[in-house]
């Protein structure tokens, strides 16, 4: 080799060292992902596609079959070589038929999941108010062999401070005080009826369990406040064991590859309609950002795993699945954080639940983000609550991640109900959730050190009290710990 070729080799050898030594700043990197995403984003797209080729996505169904089959093929689509299906088995609910004649009058009314797979039941209705443990306190014994009526919410004018509970946690203590059934008023107006599991535990219930309209719900308490009133309860349901699949995508940590951050949403919904916010909004985000991180060249120093979860509908089963498969393997302590997408969009700050070390980590990377778009404005709370993906993570521990959402008001009217369909869905807002979430995650499994780490257990079950979640949790068999 001659002298000048060796001075050009070296000259080259230099520059690629000095390119190696150049590292892409936050803010640029940010810029790079935000305008890849706000360009190329697909998640309207795919939510759209999936909505009018599949419709709803109910575990267990055919068309559950299909959307974990169209999500597969998509990481697959998006460059991912590490897709995989975890396969899980489920008692599979699915409403048949159901009538409700209150005085002999049809009254419209839905099943709530995991009703029995047949009732026949006739008894006086005894309105239970709020259907919380106060109100079975001041009345024991009122609903013993009888029909409980129970508002979903809070009704106007109860006792200020109280604590809502959820549909199957109302329904558990409906059973637990001796009802024979249930009746949950909506809180929506113009006759729109909920559906939703009526369950605790994913298991079938004992009583039949159903809903009716806040019109009907509340004119048939005016008429309990003066007079005795019955109800005639015919139902028929489907339960059957299935296979049902979680489906995940592998990104390998670059440095720390044993370590692992999961971003997940449910891909299951129910079957009133298809399901586009609940949890369309979420999961479809969650294949976006896959798609942004393969796009973008992002390797993070942490193992990432974005998972579609099945059965969440129906009690947690996929998340439940994912979690004691970790345990049972030993590897539940490489899952260092959990970050869910729940009915989430259109992103303005974040929640991270868990014993935070360093709270200022998600404050500065917040305001990384709004230098980006001064819609996010930077919010910050480290609270948690109950049922969804995040929960049986948050049990063992594990630290967790959300979205405060900035969504339009007038969907939350459709939840669960048969007006969930795509109509709904805002562009902008679902592809801030892949803009913003992009940022948060690769921040995120990228950290130096992570702003929160597991909790033992003593600490996970303070934790669980300072959030005013340990009666929720002992209604439902999932408090661990002792009473």
């Amino acid at each position: 080799m001659n002298k000048w070729s060796v001075f050009m080799a070296l000259v080259a050898l230099l520059i690629s060292c000095n390119e190696k030594e150049e590292t892409e700043s936050q803010a640029a990197l940010f810029a790079r992902i935000d305008s890849e995403v706000k360009q190329n984003s697909k998640a309207y797209t795919t939510l759209k596609e999936a909505t009018q080729t599949i419709g709803h996505r109910l575990t267990g169904s055919e068309n559950g079959a299909k959307a974990e089959e169209y999500t597969f093929n998509k990481f697959k689509e998006y460059g991912f070589d590490d897709v995989a299906y975890q396969s899980f088995e489920v008692e599979a609910w699915a409403r048949d038929q159901v009538t409700l004649k209150i005085d002999d009058k049809d009254t419209k009314v839905v099943s709530l999941g995991h009703s029995p797979v047949k009732a026949e039941i006739n008894g006086e209705i005894v309105d239970m108010g709020n259907g919380l443990d106060a109100d079975y306190a001041t009345n024991p014994k009122a609903v013993e062999g009888k029909i409980a009526l129970v508002y979903i919410g809070i009704l106007e004018g109860s006792e200020e401070g109280l604590t809502n509970l959820h549909r199957s946690e109302k329904t558990a203590l409906a059973i637990k005080n001796g009802a024979i059934g249930i009746i949950i008023i909506n809180q929506v107006p113009n006759g729109v009826l909920l559906t939703g599991t009526a369950s605790v535990t994913g298991a079938l219930i004992p009583i039949p369990a159903v809903c009716i309209g806040m019109e009907d719900g509340m004119a048939l308490k005016e008429t309990l406040k003066t007079s005795k009133a019955t109800a005639a309860i015919s139902m028929t349901n489907k339960s059957d064991k299935i296979k049902a699949r979680n489906v995940i995508a592998t990104i390998t940590g670059s440095e720390l590859p044993e370590e692992e951050v999961v971003l997940g949403g449910h891909l299951d919904s129910w079957d009133l309609a298809t399901g586009a916010i609940d949890n369309g909004i979420g999961s479809f985000a969650v294949l976006d950002i896959a798609r942004a991180f393969k796009a973008n060249k992002l390797q993070p120093k942490r193992t990432i795993k974005f998972v579609m979860f099945m059965g969440e509908e129906q009690g947690l089963l996929g998340s439940k699945h994912f979690v004691n498969e970790a345990i049972k393997v030993g590897k539940i302590d490489a899952i260092k954080y959990m970050m869910n997408l729940d009915m989430a969009g259109n992103p303005i700050g974040m929640n991270a639940g868990g014993k935070l070390e360093d709270e200022q980590f998600f404050t500065t990377l917040g305001a990384a983000i709004q230098q980006q778009d001064t819609i996010y404005q930077n919010t910050f709370t480290n609270k948690s609550g109950l049922h969804s993906d995040h929960q049986p993570f948050m049990l063992e521990g594990v630290p967790i991640l959300s979205v405060h959402s900035n969504l339009d008001r007038s969907i939350y009217g459709c939840y669960h109900s048969d007006c969930d369909d795509f109509n709904l869905v805002n562009k902008e807002h679902i592809t801030n959730t892949s803009r913003f979430g992009t940022m948060m995650l690769y921040s995120l499994a990228n950290a130096d050190k992570l702003p929160a780490t597991k909790m033992d257990s003593e600490t996970t079950k303070n934790f669980m009290i300072k959030n005013n979640l340990k009666e929720k949790l002992i209604i439902g068999g999932d408090w661990k710990w002792d009473n």
